[in-house]
């Protein structure tokens, strides 16, 4: 369904439409007004890491060009913009003197959004940890939770009177499994054991940040955003639908689990629960501190195996095969039904809030040519997606809000700018923007609704 307007109908009046972003991924200016280095800055620097050894320096230069972005936002008619807040431009060195011109910054942007009638969605961490946290061990410390909650604080008594929402973190997945067991992202570590370290306190840091937002703004709508995986067993056979059971509580259950239930799963607690650090008393009800809003990013589903391998780790998965032929640019399977499954699989397990889409969309690398980006592809990947939230809605789900992953082209962490994923196309060399065919698409759709009042 492609039409706009003919989709637009499917949606209560009070949805929101958004465009997504992050800081370290457009911002630039790495060194300016007082920021120092994030782990993702010392990362990218180190030869095989990231593509090219590109890096966050230049990125979008949005840092510099604040006003003409926000007017970009205007012009595609959206209700809202997710935004993150770059932590090493707040506190620098992750603890210690806090840095007043990063403050100021934020302040434009969210004073920009308000005074161009959009709604602010803000998310507190996006993978930038300071990287002078890295001394204490960085996520694998305890004292980051701490050092974390009161970074929480100073931001939202800055900027809270002024946020329609905030999230603590983003994608907890990828800055535990993806950073610190498999090595793909910052800091790179490969260890089950640091991973774990990471898992708890990362989580504990949540909860510590959820009660530093609500001592400050106890009336802001405060989650978290989760790239949940949609699981599925790669055949019928019951040593298949084993392994995925395995897998949703691998990759789901063990941020699910806590902040929902104030509990790890029973399978990875039995497996890896004696490597896990020391979980004190009080932790997992900080944790599981009651959210407004969840928010979920889905790109493409997950298809797991067992693995035969004798003596394999928990969860003793490998890859199976993808159904849908369809694949973007950066190779992921295209196959909308999963969010549907995905989010009733959720609810039916959890007590969950209202639920926001804050990240979708889809890579394909096409350039302009005569001023123009034709990507269909993208287009079509944003409004099957749509369809299917639309049907979550007519079921009764509360599903609130969708943000586009992403306004812009940007740094593509590990892929550097090798991978486009915006709506908008960015000429890295001149910091032209274009808008593409689906981000015309996108406005026209967001333009059929009254701004969104949920939030």
């Amino acid at each position: 369904m492609t039409d706009p307007k003919i989709l637009a109908q499917r949606f209560p009046g009070d949805f929101v439409f958004g465009v997504a972003t992050a800081s370290f991924q457009i911002e630039g200016a790495t060194k300016a007004d007082g920021r120092k280095p994030s782990i993702w800055d010392a990362f990218s620097n180190m030869p095989g890491r990231v593509f090219g050894r590109h890096n966050g320096d230049v990125a979008c230069d949005h840092y510099n060009r604040l006003d003409e972005d926000l007017d970009l936002i205007k012009s595609l008619g959206v209700d809202a913009y997710r935004f993150s807040i770059a932590w090493p431009r707040i506190i620098p060195e992750g603890t210690g003197p806090i840095n007043e011109k990063g403050l100021d910054f934020y302040d434009r942007l969210v004073d920009g959004l308000k005074a161009r009638g959009i709604k602010a969605f803000a998310t507190l961490y996006h993978w930038d940890l300071p990287l002078a946290l890295m001394g204490d061990g960085g996520w694998t410390a305890r004292t980051t939770a701490y050092a974390f909650q009161r970074y929480a604080k100073t931001v939202i008594a800055r900027l809270g009177d002024r946020l329609d929402a905030v999230a603590t973190f983003n994608e907890p997945w990828c800055s535990v499994w993806l950073s610190h067991l498999y090595g793909i992202h910052a800091p790179g570590e490969r260890n089950m054991d640091a991973a774990l370290h990471a898992l708890h306190f990362t989580n504990l840091a949540h909860g510590l940040g959820v009660d530093a937002i609500r001592s400050e703004r106890p009336s802001l709508p405060v989650g978290i955003v989760i790239n949940a995986h949609s699981v599925y067993p790669g055949s019928a056979s019951k040593a298949d639908k084993a392994a995925a059971e395995r897998a949703f509580d691998f990759h789901n259950g063990v941020f699910f689990g806590p902040i929902f239930r104030g509990e790890y799963p029973e399978s990875f607690m039995s497996a890896l629960g004696h490597r896990m650090p020391l979980i004190e008393d009080g932790d997992m009800e900080t944790i599981s501190r009651p959210l407004d809003w969840w928010g979920l990013n889905y790109y493409t589903p997950m298809r797991v195996s067992n693995d035969p391998a004798k003596g394999a780790e928990y969860p003793a998965t490998i890859n199976a095969k993808p159904v849908s032929e369809t694949r973007t640019d950066i190779g992921w399977e295209v196959y909308a039904p999963a969010l549907g499954a995905l989010v009733k699989t959720l609810n039916a397990t959890y007590q969950l809030p209202e639920c926001y889409i804050t990240e979708n969309g889809a890579c394909y690398n096409i350039g302009v040519e005569n001023g123009v980006v034709d990507d269909q592809p993208r287009l079509d990947y944003i409004a099957d997606h749509l369809s299917v939230t639309a049907d979550l809605i007519a079921e009764g789900y509360p599903m609130r809000g969708y943000f586009a992953w992403s306004l812009m082209d940007n740094f593509e962490w590990a892929e550097g700018y090798k991978m486009r994923f915006g709506i908008v196309h960015v000429d890295y060399d001149t910091q032209v923007r274009t808008i593409k065919k689906s981000g015309h698409w996108y406005k026209a759709l967001a333009e059929e609704f009254p701004k969104g009042n949920h939030i």
